[in-house]
């Protein structure tokens, strides 16, 4: 079909051909919007995992750093694991100390506090658990959340040396989807415990 430039506008074949052509391009455009917008959004969740799980590490070493004796005398440590760990710290700047439960469960990093009641002060009843930080993937890859050190910076392994605890640091790796790049991205931070420094 030929046709010339004048007035009886476009052939149908001309016609056809624009259609196809604009609804290649349209598919292209929305396949890679739609690219965009998918790692734009792993972005986005993997930034939000990775901020959480920083905000959760910071709460928990500051909160490790004030560490006391509890409200009724008992030593400021009361266990201590690889992802694990109890002990007695003032969490909300009032009259009594709380008992502190920092745990992975899972892909999960946990705080559990616990008031004292009664009179004399006893820390019973279920704590009150929050979630710091989630897509934790420590127990997956093997890694300790925690670490414990003496006065002289040695390494504790025997988990029942209670009194000898000193300094902690902690280790949180996060991944938002493991079945996309990048790894996991591993925050650290530590902490002494400063009521028992020099003791």
């Amino acid at each position: 079909m030929e046709r010339f430039f004048d007035n009886r506008g476009f052939s149908v074949l001309e016609v056809v051909v624009w259609i196809a052509m604009f609804a290649v391009t349209m598919a292209a455009v929305a396949s890679a919007l739609l690219s965009l917008y998918r790692a734009s959004s792993y972005a986005m969740q993997e930034a939000g995992a990775v901020t959480a799980a920083q905000q959760g590490i910071d709460t928990m070493t500051r909160t490790i750093r004030e560490a006391a004796y509890s409200s009724n005398g008992a030593y400021p440590i009361v266990s201590f694991a690889v992802n694990d760990m109890v002990f007695y710290a003032d969490v909300d700047s009032d009259s009594a100390i709380e008992r502190v439960h920092y745990y992975i469960q899972g892909t999960t990093l946990y705080e559990g506090i616990l008031n004292p009641t009664g009179d004399p002060p006893t820390y019973t009843g279920t704590e009150v658990v929050t979630v710091l930080a989630q897509d934790v993937r420590n127990i997956a890859q093997g890694l300790n959340a925690f670490a414990y050190f003496d006065a002289s910076g040695v390494a504790i392994t025997d988990f029942l040396n209670i009194s000898g605890l000193r300094f902690v640091t902690a280790n949180i790796a996060v991944d938002a989807d493991t079945n996309r790049p990048p790894a996991s991205v591993v925050i650290r931070s530590s902490a002494a415990m400063r009521n028992l420094i020099g003791r």
